[in-house]
C-alpha cells in the first residue's frame, strides 16, 4: 500500500540560476516519479536561497534605476520564485510521468504560510538567501543596511529573518488536490510570510520561513506518513568531516535532541533538517522521517539507506 509522502527539496534538487534549474529538475522529476510509480501519494516543497535572492537582487536594482518601480517585498519575491520554479518542476513532472504512462496533472500552489509578527526571529535575522559573496562583499552589503552571516564555511550571503510557521493558508486547496489524485507542489521557498492584521487581511512580512518547518508543518497537516528532507549528504553524521565521523541509519527523537545539544549538527545545513525531522516523527505514532540525497529517496522509503528518524 502506497504512503503520504511530502518532499522537501534542498538546493541541489534546484541549480544555483535558470539554466541549472532546468537542468536540476528533470533529473530531480525522475526521482519523484519512481516513488509516484510505486503508488505513493506526493506532495513536493522546495526551498528558494539562491532563487528568491537572485529575484531580489533584480528587483531592487530595478528600483535603484527607475525611481518609478518601487523596492519589492521579500513576500513578493517569495511569490516570485515559487512561480517560476514551480513551472519547471511541474513541467518535468508532467513530462516523466507522461513517458511512464502515469497519467496525473500537476499543479504549483501559491502557498501563504501564516507567521507570527512578534516572533523573536524578526529582531534576529538568521536565514541566509542569494549567492555566496566574499568578506569584502559582504562587508559592503553590511555598510548598506542589510545583515550578513557566514553560511557553514561555504562564504558570506545576506539574511533575513527566519519565524517559525504557524499555519498554512492554502491547506485545503492542497488537501483537494491530493485527495483528487493528483500531484501537488506547495509551500514554496517555505511558503510566502504573511501575518493576520485587523478583518481577514493577511499581510506580507519581510521573512523567508525556513523550507524544513514549513514542510514538516505541511506534512502534519496532510497527516502524511512520511516527510522526505532531501539534502547534499546520504545519511546524518556526528563528527562531521573529523576522522571519526560516524554516518547514522536510525534516530530516535531523544538521540538527535542529544546530538543537537552537543553542538553535532550545523546551524543553517543540517540542524533544522533534524530538528524539523524530529518533530514530525513526534507528532504522531507511526510517522517518519527520513534525511537522504535526492537520487536516494526510493532505496531510502524502502529503508535500505538514509538516515530514519521514527519513534
Amino acid at each position: 500500500m502506497g504512503k503520504r509522502i511530502v518532499i522537501a527539496l534542498g538546493g541541489n534538487a534546484l541549480g544555483k540560476n535558470l539554466p541549472e534549474q532546468m537542468i536540476a529538475v528533470r533529473e530531480t522529476a525522475k526521482a519523484i516519479v519512481d516513488l509516484i510509480e510505486e503508488g505513493h501519494e506526493v506532495v513536493i516543497a522546495h526551498g528558494n536561497g539562491p532563487q528568491v535572492g537572485m529575484i531580489n537582487v533584480a528587483m531592487t536594482t530595478l528600483s535603484r534605476e527607475d525611481s518609478t518601480h518601487p523596492m519589492a517585498p521579500m513576500s513578493v519575491c517569495t511569490a516570485m520564485s515559487q512561480g517560476y520554479i514551480g513551472y519547471d518542476l511541474q513541467n518535468s513532472l508532467r513530462e516523466e510521468l507522461l513517458n511512464r504512462g502515469i497519467h496525473k496533472s500537476v499543479a504549483t500552489i501559491l502557498t501563504q504560510v501564516e507567521v507570527d509578527p512578534k516572533d523573536p526571529a524578526f529582531e534576529h535575522p538568521s536565514k541566509p538567501i542569494g549567492t555566496f559573496m566574499t568578506e569584502a562583499e559582504a562587508e559592503e552589503m553590511r555598510r548598506r543596511g542589510n545583515a550578513v552571516m557566514e553560511d557553514a564555511g561555504r562564504g558570506w550571503r545576506r539574511c533575513v529573518a527566519s519565524p517559525k510557521p504557524k499555519a498554512i493558508v492554502e491547506i485545503d486547496t492542497v488537501k483537494a488536490l491530493l485527495d483528487a489524485g493528483q500531484v501537488a507542489v506547495a509551500c514554496g521557498g517555505g511558503g510566502i510570510p504573511v501575518y493576520r492584521t485587523e478583518g481577514n487581511h493577511l499581510k506580507g512580512a519581510g521573512a523567508v520561513i525556513d523550507k524544513d518547518f514549513a514542510s514538516e508543518l505541511l506534512a502534519e497537516e496532510l497527516d502524511a506518513d512520511a516527510l522526505i528532507i532531501l539534502t547534499a549528504v546520504e545519511k546524518v553524521a556526528i563528527n562531521f568531516g573529523k576522522p571519526d565521523q560516524t554516518w547514522l541509519s536510525d534516530l530516535t527523537p531523544e538521540a538527535a535532541k542529544r546530538y543537537e545539544a552537543e553542538g553535532q549538527f550545523a546551524p543553517g545545513s543540517m540542524l533544522p533538517k533534524v530538528q524539523a525531522a524530529v518533530k514530525f516523527a513526534e507528532s504522531k505514532p507511526g510517522r517518519t522521517a527520513l534525511i537522504t540525497l535526492l537520487e536516494k529517496a526510493k532505496d531510502g522509503i524502502a529503508g535500505k539507506t538514509g538516515t530514519a528518524i521514527h519513534q
